[in-house]
């Protein structure tokens, strides 16, 4: 999507705040996956708390640079952790430059990040990058935000994905769409393949099979919708709660979507004997993607509409204590960094999209050798990296390991961070 910007005369824009306001405008009339521009109420009093006094310079992390220049493919949660000890704590980071940046997802490649400290606490602010910043008395840059001079003449710029993100989307998109936790009697009342045309095993795009609903509701085409979209499963996992065995959810295998094409019915017929019967017409669907082969028996499930999930990594202000349950889409125990982890606690227990989790190592258990008595000795949990909640149902979630320094195994306990 292009925007279109005509001048019939020289005029002076501020950047930052024109091409904010167009993607905001632009974002918010393209439904899509991709991450929101909205700002919580708690983010937006917290960055208005530290734009009045900057934060603590012993919050800054030991190697904070004095200015850094945006880059394409920066994140927010990797600038976040060049400034900050503790870069969930991404709105300080926002409030240290709320007066320049009013949207904290809207900063873009070629602005410039100077880092200012005075009297024990550190501002931020931002200039574009083309423009070195004016030297105050005590050295500090004082040059506010840069303004550019356009020239008379038509320019376009593609608005929407120059903004940077909080962190790499492309890196959970696919877990929105495929993965699904239900529980067993929604697994078991979902609608099922039932036959295929020409007695076909495997089917995959572009196939037609057909389905049945559940006993006690046919699988019918709604008329008032242009199309019916269907997500195709297979036998679901069982996740359990590693510490109490309980079933938590059942983990639905994705294998690719159909479209509904003509309802499920029934008919009276005559047989040879000149006797009423009545025939059971399964429903007509077409497959319209396939991930792998689809066969006789595999589930649908209604396509949930898109949502627009907004991303800004934070702590959660309730004690968590949560275990890894399992790792996605693979049979093995441990997971590397930017892999996604199931995890036992869901939006009953207060966990929503954008926790920020400290993974614990589990201390090892030992004997004291220098002991006469020979103690069993378990060392302290220490703390292994953080992941963060990208998609919470009721009693799990899914989410993203953002760092670690050593591999996370299932049973891993989570805690919030320090």
């Amino acid at each position: 999507m292009q925007a279109i910007i005509t001048n019939s005369r020289t005029a002076k824009f501020k950047v930052v705040t024109q091409l904010a306001s167009l993607s905001l405008a632009l974002l918010a009339a393209t439904p899509t996956l991709a991450q929101t521009l909205t700002v919580t109420p708690q983010q937006k009093a917290m960055a208005d708390q530290v734009a009045q006094s900057g934060i603590a310079l012993s919050a800054l992390a030991a190697n904070a640079p004095d200015s850094y220049s945006v880059k394409s493919g920066d994140t927010l949660w990797g600038i976040a952790t060049l400034f900050l000890k503790s870069p969930w704590r991404w709105p300080e980071l926002w409030g240290m430059n709320l007066a320049e940046i009013k949207n904290p997802h809207l900063i873009y490649p070629g602005q410039k990040l100077y880092l200012e400290k005075k009297d024990g606490r550190a501002t931020l602010r931002t200039v574009a990058d083309s423009v070195a910043p004016a030297a105050g008395a005590d050295g500090s840059a004082t040059e506010p935000l840069a303004t550019v001079r356009w020239s008379p003449h038509t320019r376009s710029e593609i608005l929407g994905s120059g903004a940077l993100p909080a962190l790499k989307f492309h890196l959970i998109e696919p877990y929105l769409a495929e993965p699904v936790i239900v529980d067993e009697s929604t697994m078991r009342s979902a609608p099922r393949i039932v036959a295929t045309q020409e007695g076909r095993v495997l089917l995959t795009r572009g196939d037609r099979a057909y389905a049945r609903g559940p006993a006690n509701a046919a699988l019918k085409d709604d008329l008032s919708q242009k199309q019916q979209v269907y997500r195709i499963f297979r036998e679901a996992t069982p996740l359990k709660d590693p510490i109490t065995g309980e079933v938590l959810g059942l983990e639905a295998q994705y294998l690719g979507k159909a479209l509904l094409a003509g309802s499920e019915a029934t008919e009276q017929s005559q047989d040879k004997d000149g006797k009423t019967r009545t025939d059971t017409i399964p429903a007509t669907i077409d497959i319209t993607a396939a991930k792998e082969e689809i066969r006789v028996g595999d589930r649908l499930l209604p396509e949930p509409e898109r949502q627009l999930l907004n991303y800004v990594p934070h702590a959660p202000q309730a004690p968590s204590d949560a275990r890894i349950v399992s790792v996605y889409g693979n049979a093995v125990v441990n997971a590397a960094q930017n892999q996604v982890v199931s995890i036992n606690r869901g939006t009953r227990d207060g966990i929503e999209n954008g926790h920020v989790l400290a993974i614990l190592k589990d201390g090892a258990r030992l004997i004291d050798k220098t002991d006469e008595a020979r103690t069993e000795l378990k060392l302290p949990d220490e703390r292994n990296g953080l992941l963060m909640v990208f998609k919470a149902f009721d009693r799990l979630s899914y989410a993203l390991i953002l760092e670690i320094t050593d591999s996370v195994r299932v049973g891993d306990r989570l805690v919030n961070p320090r």
